[in-house]
């Protein structure tokens, strides 16, 4: 059996590179994207290489759908030239950026950011990668907790996560004759710098966090990291459609 080949968007930092190291320690190669931190995606290919494992890392805005048959022609080289093969087999859409703002202040211009790389974005980029995703492959989508729970100021964030969830059921649906399985994990709030790291560096809403989850903790990248690249390992080849949500059980 061949060395799976996961695509991972927003690899360079965050949960993405968390996403990236779990699936380099369980065997993956890794297809990195990177948007503007080409120094740290250059340093975890080594950290991957480092665990015995095959990486690259390829340039990519996620929110920028005119580039997608551009990259899609850069993934196909990147593994004819590195794999000598021309499918992989795993895609994480992680790529992502926050927002907070009231839904009375919240601009168009936010709005159709959110929209570009949160929806438009993941529906775009996996049309485009299609072609070269394996048949038995996987995708896992990237939602949050707050499309079931809500916090003032994530109204334009969490709609666009909600969208993602029902994409990914239609997915699920319209790629399980090619044996795709597709699902959506959704964190609840991690100790990253997603957000100018407010739950990581802030003690009050940190400590707020916790109290809110049936952990008693708030969530680190290795929770996530671990949820999504369980869901791409072969004993869960029979879950798809489905929305694992990762926080701990906030609000429960």
């Amino acid at each position: 059996m061949s060395t799976p080949i996961a695509l991972v968007t927003g690899a360079s930092r965050g949960l993405g590179k968390n996403t990236a190291l779990h699936l380099a320690r369980q065997g993956s190669d890794l297809i990195l994207t990177y948007r503007s931190g080409a120094a740290e995606a250059q340093d975890l290919v080594k950290q991957i290489e480092a665990l015995g494992r095959r990486a690259v890392a390829l340039p990519l805005d996620a929110a920028d759908s005119a580039s997608f048959a551009a990259f899609a022609a850069s993934v196909a080289a990147a593994l004819r030239t590195t794999w000598q093969r021309d499918r992989f087999d795993h895609l994480v859409n992680n790529a992502g950026t926050g927002l907070d703002a009231s839904f009375a202040d919240t601009t168009e211009a936010q709005f159709d950011a959110m929209m570009n790389i949160h929806l438009k974005g993941p529906f775009f980029l996996t049309q485009a990668l299609l072609p070269l995703l394996a048949d038995g492959g996987r995708i896992v989508n990237i939602s949050t907790g707050l499309a079931r729970f809500t916090r003032p100021g994530k109204a334009a964030y969490a709609s666009m996560k909600g969208g993602i969830e029902v994409l990914t059921r239609y997915l699920a649906k319209e790629l399980g004759p090619r044996g795709i399985a597709v699902n959506v994990v959704a964190p609840g709030a991690i100790e990253t710098d997603f957000g100018g790291g407010v739950v990581r560096d802030n003690p009050q809403v940190n400590k707020m966090v916790a109290s809110q989850t049936a952990m008693g903790r708030v969530g680190l990248p290795d929770d996530i990291g671990g949820a999504i690249s369980m869901l791409l390992q072969p004993g869960n080849r029979w879950i798809t459609g489905q929305r694992i949500e990762a926080s701990g059980g906030m609000f429960l």
